[in-house]
């Protein structure tokens, strides 16, 4: 007489619902998003590496002993490769993993920071993105606030630009320390896996990413431009500090926009780039790269289209003027900036050094 069947005897019999079965020590994961879709099996093993953060101190090197999750199986239909996950201390937060034998130079470790962080963001959902997006584009808004506050108080001399230029920064810093979607952030941080991997598949997640974040960014400041102006909160003389802020953009050409535009978005993918080793001088980084795009006067599509929609909804500006003479050629100039220069650059430097 048979004994009862075993589970994998009884998944083979006739009738019955396959029962997968699965190795000790493995477990399956399922990475469902629009841009990700895994149906993978990883195995952890514990891997020894000579962590140095970039800031510290080289003369004494710490070791640690992590987690690293490695991928053994990725779905045929879906050729995506999902990053890699490192677990790192609470203390140690801001330090980079250096591996000796993988990453040639500490600039091979920011990119892969940065890479990695743009595989995350590449596989969020359409709803995450947008929702961040928009209050990104809120937070922005703090960037004209501030800035309208102090030339409203300051006398009209250059001591009081540079004092008013301050609060250009205070936007970037609300943003990047709550980790909201920025659309000239992720021309740097998106692309980067598109020029790792270059697939048909990543460039349209790229797309998609810039798409929602664009959107999300500018529906917040056109509701912040909007309530800024119909509520009843500041003086007229405040009011008119505003004004003055948008009508000093206009004052571009669209040439002049788009060159600008180059710049502001270089100097932003510089600061994306410093930030993964900036450790706790994160938010002097923020500071002086922002404020050095304040007093250069260089064009912002998302600070600057505040300043513009603000002009739009007071009647003193039209749409065309603000689509045309300023959001397009600024746009354009923003993305030329942040990934077609700065990003090529940065990742040929690192493709030189794998190829050693």
């Amino acid at each position: 007489m048979k004994g009862p069947l075993q589970p994998d005897q009884a998944s083979r019999q006739p009738g019955h619902p396959q029962v997968h079965q699965h190795r000790p020590g493995f477990r399956r994961h399922r990475w469902l998003s629009p841009c990700r879709i895994y149906d993978y099996r990883s195995s952890i093993a514990p891997v020894n590496i000579d962590r140095r953060g970039l800031g510290g101190d080289f003369r004494r090197p710490r070791s640690a002993t992590f987690q690293l999750t490695r991928n053994d199986r990725l779905s045929k239909r879906h050729h995506l490769t999902p990053p890699s996950r490192v677990a790192k201390d609470d203390d140690d937060e801001h330090d980079l993993q250096l591996n000796g034998e993988e990453l040639p130079s500490r600039a091979a470790a920011v990119h892969e920071s940065i890479r990695e962080e743009g595989e995350t963001e590449l596989s969020r959902t359409v709803s995450a993105l947008l929702w961040s997006a928009i209050a990104a584009g809120l937070s922005m808004s703090f960037s004209m606030l501030a800035k309208g506050l102090l030339r409203a108080h300051l006398p009209d001399n250059d001591v009081g630009f540079l004092v008013e230029s301050l609060g250009y920064t205070v936007g970037f810093l609300v943003v990047i320390m709550a980790r909201q979607q920025l659309f000239t952030e992720n021309t740097v941080t998106a692309v980067l896996p598109v020029m790792s991997q270059p697939r048909l598949g990543k460039f349209v997640c790229l797309l998609r990413l810039w798409g929602v974040v664009l959107v999300g960014n500018l529906v917040g400041v056109a509701v912040s431009a909007w309530a800024i102006l119909a509520l009843p909160i500041f003086s007229m003389q405040t009011h008119e500090a505003f004004l003055a802020l948008g009508e000093h953009i206009l004052e571009n050409t669209p040439m002049q926009m788009f060159a600008k535009g180059i710049v502001a978005g270089w100097m932003i993918a510089t600061m994306v780039w410093l930030l993964p080793s900036a450790g706790s001088a994160k938010i002097w980084v923020i500071l002086i790269v922002t404020y050095l795009v304040a007093i250069g006067e260089f064009t912002h599509i998302i600070v600057g289209s505040t300043e513009v929609m603000y002009l739009v909804f007071s009647g003193h500006a039209g749409w065309s003027e603000y689509l045309f003479h300023f959001g397009f050629p600024t746009l354009l100039g923003n993305v030329v900036g942040g990934t077609f220069i700065f990003a090529l650059i940065s990742h040929a430097q690192i493709r030189s050094d794998s190829d050693r």
